[in-house]
């Protein structure tokens, strides 16, 4: 297995050298930092994410302050008790983006968050209780507890609130096919154990986060 020593030289090299690298790479939340997270930071950036797939990141971050109103604050027993009525009303609301699923999504997905809260005391004692080695069961939990987190949802939204994760972008995928550690769509159970294992290796070897192995391998090739 090519090490990650060799990996971290060349996306070195191909940035101008290790600060320029570094400088890239994303940080992680401690887990007394996502426990410190309000659940209804946890549903707002949930639902950012639900609405900015498949659109222009900036153009709905510029909107998100009338979402923050609409949705009362994003605090998740709120957003579960709105009526099917309230949320009729929003698709008239010129401020937001009006799209029927990803508006009930939220309105779901406050509602599984609110069973979480129940079952954890909050959603980021839950998220932290999922070990680096458990990331890709935390994937598929997100996919089946919520609405619109499957595929690359769920690693996304992770990443936007701090939660240590890899992702499986093409540039990765790429990267890993390059350095002969996995040749894969990625998808499927059996696909990301794989992928699991080869991130497990090169963090036992480097003792870095996994989204910093991550990021660095989308930076070690053309």
């Amino acid at each position: 297995m090519t090490s990650f020593q060799e990996i971290y030289a060349a996306a070195a090299e191909r940035n101008g050298g290790e600060a320029a690298l570094k400088a890239k790479l994303p940080k992680v939340k401690s887990d007394r930092a996502l426990k410190g997270i309000a659940d209804d930071r946890y549903l707002s950036f949930m639902s950012l994410r639900v609405f900015s797939a498949g659109l222009k990141h900036s153009m709905v971050r510029d909107k998100w302050p009338a979402f923050e109103e609409v949705f009362h604050g994003f605090e998740p027993h709120r957003v579960r008790s709105m009526p099917d009525e309230a949320l009729e009303v929003l698709m008239g609301e010129k401020r937001i983006i009006r799209h029927w699923g990803k508006i009930k999504s939220v309105r779901a997905n406050a509602a599984s968050m609110c069973d979480i809260i129940d079952e954890a005391g909050s959603m980021g004692a839950w998220l932290t209780a999922w070990k680096p080695e458990q990331t890709v069961e935390l994937w598929d939990q997100l996919s089946k507890r919520f609405t619109q987190l499957g595929g690359n949802s769920g690693p996304y939204f992770l990443r936007m609130v701090g939660k240590d994760t890899f992702n499986l972008t093409p540039y990765v995928l790429d990267a890993m096919k390059s350095w002969g550690l996995y040749d894969g769509s990625g998808k499927g159970k059996g696909q990301r154990a794989k992928v699991q294992a080869v991130f497990d290796d090169l963090r036992a070897e480097c003792k870095l986060p996994l989204c910093q192995i991550s990021m660095t391998l989308a930076q070690s090739v053309d």
